[in-house]
């Protein structure tokens, strides 16, 4: 992993807006005593929110202090967690998955064109709009290739179709989320292309029929003999009484 430092001009100072401090304290209340500094991550994750999209080292300090924590730990979270960014990103943060299986699908020509709309990793464009970086796995494999903007996922890319969520995105108009090539979620292109022969369904009863023929449904309780009917109980067997002063031999 490539060192990650802080960005070179920092704000003179930070604090949670009243309703994020109260969250935050909170937050603590779910650990133990002497165990609040458990809740750093989401609370860094919502300086990060507070702060549009990333983490200035006066808030550091602040979490710290807040946590009562040496100012250290916190930079060691900070600066290892790849999900916190150490200097501004833009309005639009878009995330590149170059991993493999988005490699191998395009994820090049992605980020080719993240270049020739935004400018090389990390830049921000000078109206404040834009940002883009390169990360790992994503978790979208089978949609690939793919990008994470903000919170939403773009999924089954093409540089044609992340020209146009960018352009869309700039002028305000809205985007949709998902799929880019208009098939439902991870489902193949064109529907179904398995398991799809009516030979493979001919012994099965028509749903409709099915239902009918279903009868009430039966409780966890109520046994079923093997081989017959849903609707069959199966009657209890009564366990042999025995003899008097009779004792059962130990197995």
């Amino acid at each position: 992993m490539s060192v990650r430092r802080l960005a070179t001009e920092q704000p003179e100072g930070f604090a949670f807006t009243p309703e994020n401090l109260e969250w935050a304290k909170a937050q603590t209340k779910k650990y133990p005593e002497g165990r609040q500094a458990s809740a750093v991550l989401p609370i860094l994750w919502r300086v990060q929110e507070q702060m549009g999209g990333w983490l200035p080292e006066p808030s550091l300090r602040y979490v710290a202090d807040l946590l009562g924590l040496a100012y250290i730990r916190v930079y060691e979270i900070a600066t290892f967690y790849t999900m916190f960014n150490l200097a501004p990103v833009g309005r639009y943060y878009v995330q590149v998955c170059g991993t493999t299986p988005c490699w191998l699908r395009g994820a090049d020509a992605i980020k080719a064109t993240c270049r020739k709309l935004i400018g090389e990793p990390g830049h921000v464009t000078h109206d404040g709009a834009f940002s883009w970086t390169e990360v790992e796995c994503l978790g979208a494999c089978v949609n690939a290739p793919m990008a994470q903007i903000n919170k939403d996922y773009y999924e089954d890319l093409t540089p044609e179709s992340l020209e146009r969520i960018i352009g869309n995105l700039r002028s305000g108009r809205p985007v949709m989320p998902g799929p880019q090539d208009g098939r439902q979620a991870s489902a193949p292109m064109g529907g179904p292309i398995t398991l799809t022969d009516p030979e493979l369904y001919r012994n099965e009863a028509p749903r409709e029929a099915e239902m009918a023929n279903a009868g009430a449904a039966l409780t966890d309780q109520e046994a079923k003999r093997p081989g017959e009917a849903a609707n069959q109980r199966e009657a209890a067997v009564p366990k042999p009484p025995l003899g008097k002063g009779r004792k059962s031999r130990p197995r």
